[in-house]
């Protein structure tokens, strides 16, 4: 069963509407910026690759990919081969951990940095990296946040960089459910701070923290308006897409999804059968998620901080995992696959080509 969540918390919190998720892929829903998208044609862009989690475009329109495992970073260029520009250091390995989210710097073209999550010990950090010209090298040129707490699961691990030009990380609550709501942990948290890793004054909490309450923010994203997104994955009854506002709590532990009255409540529900979400994109008036356990790409259309239309579901089991979901500069989708990664949870047989980046088209409906 999937959800358009709303509670009766907070004033503009829409009512709910229960509806089932379609089985094929019907007509996309009109989005409210244009005409309605759904997806085109699917090329790929990349195969064979070795755990890829995170990926961020270059300004000339090609992309970094980050190896979860061998903490590498991969250029990818339109008809070549991937190349490895490094190697990040310290990176542990675990069962969902090891090198996570990256995104470029807007000033790319000048200051040459990547960010970086890295699952380690005895914390998780964020670090900035300085990538050559030629992007065959790199080296750890910062450390821009430490002590978010490590575990075996539950890393969070997405990183974004927001429109306010600050850098905006998912984290997990460690597999210890109380750290969501400990308000000095740095764990189960939306985080936000500049690209130097100092808090931006306007932050709510004097700290790195933006919200808490999160069990384990797996994807990031922003609307033209501004509107921040996070998916998150639930316990056993629900997955979430939350609109992110500063200084709230979103529930986790004591409520989940719409099981509960604690907490903000989510824009969507999704039963983690069907979703058990990771990367989101925004493009063309919907939320494109990309769904682990569900083996499908998610469409959630939305109109800045409310549902806009019924959730439709594409490209169901016929790609695996869906780790990773980004915007190209060309407004292509761009998904990556997550088959090599051994997970037991919604886990799949790799195919011949995994892990792969795969472009999407999304063409008028």
């Amino acid at each position: 069963m999937l959800l358009l969540a709303g509670c009766t918390q907070g004033a503009d919190a829409p009512s709910a509407t229960t509806v089932a998720p379609s089985a094929t892929s019907p007509d996309s829903p009109a989005s409210p910026d244009g005409p309605r998208l759904v997806p085109g044609a699917v090329t790929e862009i990349a195969t064979d690759l070795v755990m890829p989690w995170g990926l961020t475009f270059l300004p000339d329109g090609t992309a970094l990919v980050s190896s979860r495992s061998t903490g590498e970073i991969l250029h990818l260029a339109p008809d070549a081969a991937p190349t490895v520009v490094g190697v990040v250091p310290d990176v542990e390995l675990s069962s969902e951990g090891g090198l996570l989210g990256i995104a470029a710097s807007p000033d790319f073209t000048e200051d040459r940095t990547v960010y970086a999550y890295v699952s380690s010990s005895p914390t998780n950090r964020v670090v900035a990296l300085t990538v050559a010209a030629d992007l065959r090298s790199m080296r750890v040129d910062r450390l821009l946040l430490d002590g978010i707490e490590t575990a075996d699961r539950h890393h969070g691990g997405r990183i974004a960089v927001g429109p306010d030009g600050h850098l905006w990380i998912g984290t997990g609550d460690a597999f210890e459910p109380a750290n969501a709501a400990t308000p000095d942990s740095l764990n189960g948290k939306i985080l936000r701070i500049a690209m130097d890793g100092t808090v931006p004054d306007d932050n709510p909490s004097g700290s790195p923290i933006y919200s808490s309450g999160h069990r384990n923010v797996q994807g990031i994203a922003f609307g033209p308006d501004g509107t921040a997104y996070a998916s998150e994955l639930g316990h056993r009854t629900w997955d979430e897409l939350n609109v992110l506002r500063p200084g709230l709590d979103y529930g986790w532990p004591a409520s989940e999804g719409t099981a509960g009255d604690h907490g903000e409540p989510p824009v969507f529900t999704i039963h983690p059968d069907d979703a058990s979400p990771s990367g989101i994109a925004y493009a063309g008036g919907s939320i494109w998620m990309g769904a682990l356990g569900g083996q499908r790409l998610w469409q959630l259309p939305v109109d800045g901080p409310r549902p806009a239309g019924d959730p439709v579901e594409w490209f169901t089991g016929e790609q695996g995992r869906i780790r990773t979901v980004e915007v190209a500069p060309d407004g292509a989708l761009w998904l990556v696959t997550s088959n090599t990664d051994g997970a037991t949870w919604g886990g799949t047989d790799p195919r011949p080509g995994d892990d792969r980046i795969l472009r999407v088209e999304l063409v008028a409906g």
